[in-house]
């Protein structure tokens, strides 16, 4: 099955915008190994946009010479070299947002095009479509056209959740779908994007087919990046957090060949990263969000496949200290029941707790854990 558990990844966007080339991905595919991406589950590679030429050649789309000297298929090969995945970008309208050549009325000869080139993973915009046609109907379009090559390719809608795509995306072939518009590097953004749209959309994410609320913004840091804001390590946290519980793809933002200890503490952290890649492929869910004026507080809860609970106990106000629970009988158990609770930042066991469990959260901060019932 393709993308049977959330994809994990890079794509080169918000932190190169346009300055994406060959020597940046390589750079980028030598840091996945060296820094440990790969062995941590995360492989695809994804090119955005502004890999292309400013025009076609025979009717196929074209690569910028000056960035990709040697061509996609030769960067294909390099990256699938090193045992990753190689992704690539376009638009389903007559250009992309950067207003390069795109896909509209060549979809069939693109996809085509892309499994020439060994293609494993193709993020499709939404920029200038023509007016008065149907959004869906044109990634139908191209989710036809790949499946027709034959090549497995993962086919991610970037259709920012204007037209609802977690309602048709897995028809038309997706495998994942934005549901918001793009994130940034703040905590405003994050909040926006993760806590106030993410919940009530579990029911359409699964094997196969998953919720994106787009890359993560772990380790950006606002350092003259296209992404503009900066967070503290404790808001990356919780937003690294926040996307494993939801079951979402994790495509790094950053420049992966230069992360400080924080971000690689976050990126690499494989009791977090199993809840996102956890094979019962549930989404997680909002329990509750409690307000006291303007000091906010959410759980979420993730159900396992070994039957245990993941929850993320979030502090998202501006006042230290502050004490989050979580009841048994909120997340399906019975308040007798005697639960093991392990922390999945710090990895250690916490001990047994009966009915409840409750800790000190510091803002903008979370406290995630496992919750193993104990027979």
């Amino acid at each position: 099955m393709i993308a049977g558990t959330p994809p994990m990844g890079w794509n080169s966007w918000n932190t190169f915008g346009s300055d994406v080339n060959a020597e940046v991905v390589k750079g980028t595919v030598d840091a996945f190994i060296n820094e440990g991406l790969k062995n941590a589950g995360y492989e695809y590679i994804v090119i955005d946009d502004c890999w292309e030429a400013d025009h076609r050649v025979d009717g196929r789309l074209a690569w910028d010479k000056n960035k990709f000297p040697e061509g996609i298929k030769a960067l294909a090969d390099y990256v699938h070299s090193k045992g990753l995945k190689f992704g690539i970008y376009s638009c389903a309208g007559t250009h992309t947002c950067a207003g390069k050549p795109a896909s509209f009325g060549y979809e069939e000869l693109d996809a085509l095009t892309f499994a020439e080139w060994d293609v494993d993973f193709l993020k499709y915009d939404f920029c200038y479509v023509p007016p008065g046609v149907d959004g869906p109907g044109l990634y139908q379009r191209m989710g036809q056209a790949l499946r027709v090559t034959g090549r497995p390719i993962v086919f991610s809608i970037c259709e920012w959740g204007v037209n609802d795509p977690w309602k048709w995306g897995a028809r038309t072939g997706g495998h994942m779908w934005r549901t918001t518009g793009d994130i940034t590097d703040s905590w405003e953004s994050i909040l926006k994007i993760g806590f106030e749209k993410q919940a009530g959309l579990e029911s359409y994410s699964g094997s196969g087919q998953w919720n994106d609320p787009d890359m993560l913004v772990v380790g950006m840091y606002d350092e003259g990046n296209v992404a503009c804001g900066g967070c503290t390590d404790a808001e990356y946290r919780c937003h690294f957090s926040l996307w494993c519980l939801l079951a979402a793809p994790l495509m790094i933002g950053c420049d992966v060949r230069k992360m400080n200890k924080a971000t690689r503490e976050i990126l690499l952290n494989s009791d977090v990263i199993a809840v996102n890649q956890d094979k019962l492929g549930c989404q997680g869910y909002q329990i509750g969000s409690v307000f006291h004026g303007r000091e906010r507080a959410d759980v979420w809860a993730k159900p396992l496949a070994d039957g245990s609970i993941s929850v993320g106990l979030f502090n998202l106000g501006e006042r230290d200290g502050r004490r989050l629970s979580v009841a048994w009988d909120s997340i399906g158990l019975n308040n007798r029941c005697s639960c093991l609770v392990q922390d999945l930042w710090a990895h250690e066991d916490l001990g047994s707790f009966t009915g409840h469990f409750s800790t000190l959260i510091n803002k903008h901060d979370v406290a995630l854990v496992k919750i193993i019932p104990e027979k």
